[in-house]
This record gives C-alpha cells, structure tokens and sequence, in this order.
C-alpha cells in the first residue's frame, strides 16, 4: 500500500472516529509503512485533518521525532513486537473507561463482540504513555490481543489495516456500552465459546463493512 492510500486511510479515519464520538482533543492513528517505520497522525484533534503530509515513525527509535504525538512510544513498542499489526487506533470511548473504573471485564456480549476475543485485557497503569519503557509494559499488556483498555487512560485497538484497527475501536465501544447496560440487571455471560469462533471467522469481511459504514458517516 502506498504512503499516499495510507495518508488518505489515517485521515479517513480521524474523520470517523471524531464523527462516532470516541476520541476529544486526543487520539492517534498508525499505520506500518514497512518492517522499519510508521505513519502517524500529528498530535491534533483527528477530525481536524486535511490530509496533509503525516509524519513517519521509526519503530525503533530512541527519540521521537518532530510532530508526532508525545505517547507515539506505545506505537513504535506495538509495532516491534507484533509484525502481524498493520494499524494502531488509539482513542478514548467513555463507556470503556467507565468499565475499567467499575471493574467490569469486557467480553463477547454480542456477535460482533467476538471480533475483538474472548475477553478484552486491561492496562493498570494510568500514567501517560511517555516513555518507552511504560509503553514496553504496554505492549506485553496487550499481547495477542486485538484489544487493550487503558484504565484511566483510554484505549488500544490494532489491525492487519487501518479499518480493521478502527472498526474494532468502536466494537469496543459497543461492547462496554452493552456491559453498562446489562451488569446492574444480572450476571454478564459471554456468548458461548463455539458461537464467538463462528463470528470471528467472519473477521474481515465485518470489520470492513463497519469501516465503510463509520466513513460513509462522518462525510
């Protein structure tokens, strides 16, 4: 994929994210360019980009560079440790935190909800991502996952491309927002475990129709 088509898919998805309500004046988007650097959204609200040149993020660097955003360290740690990663959404639905805080675990309430596995980890420390050794731990956090909570700070989706990444973002928020729902009426009881591999199989082909339905509403 060319830099071009990602430049256009980052700003697509700034767009969206800001249209769906799930990041405010923070958030950023990542795609790998190749096995050595990233593309990543400037440190602006996302729904505020033109499409303009992004800056490029070496995975293994030792400084960030000029414009990126000041937590881009939990990209560069994602991207060194998890090759298959091609995206990395970083953004902050408030019924997510509102789980973390309540201590509500996220797991496949519906269909869609087994996209992101069968349960979603959580990430205990709520300090900034500013350094790369918080962003290391990060990174062991989320492990395999598709998914990470932030508590107190957000949270992480990733994907093989960008509408993955983003589409599992706000599956995430639908999933904390029917765990909010659900949880005072009762147990919270995930789907069963041969009914969320049915659904998971189905992976690509749903995250793309929820990447096409985010970004034909936020024109």
């Amino acid at each position: 994929m060319t830099t071009a088509t990602l430049t256009e898919d980052l700003t697509r998805a700034g767009h969206a994210l800001h249209a769906a309500g799930l990041v405010t004046a923070f958030g950023h988007v990542s795609a790998r360019i190749s096995d050595a650097e990233l593309l990543i959204t400037p440190p602006r609200p996302l729904g505020s980009l033109t499409g303009e040149e992004f800056p490029r993020l070496p995975i293994g660097t030792n400084t960030l560079p000029a414009g990126t955003p000041r937590e881009a360290w939990m990209h560069t740690a994602i991207a060194a440790v998890r090759p298959d990663v091609g995206a990395i959404c970083r953004a902050q639905p408030t019924a997510v935190a509102a789980t973390a805080a309540l201590a509500l675990p996220l797991i496949p309430l519906h269909g869609q909800g087994a996209l992101l596995g069968p349960i979603v980890p959580i990430f205990h420390n709520s300090r900034l991502v500013r350094d790369p050794a918080i962003a290391d731990d990060l990174a062991a956090a989320l492990g395999s996952a598709s998914a990470l909570v932030l508590r107190g700070n957000g949270a992480i989706t990733v994907g093989a491309t960008v509408a993955e990444a983003v589409a599992r973002m706000w599956i995430l928020d639908e999933t904390a927002k029917l765990t909010l729902a659900v949880a005072p009426h009762g147990p919270v009881r995930a789907l069963p475990a041969e009914e969320q591999a049915s659904w998971a199989a189905t992976g690509s082909e749903l995250l793309n129709r929820i990447w096409l339905h985010l970004t034909a509403t936020s024109r």
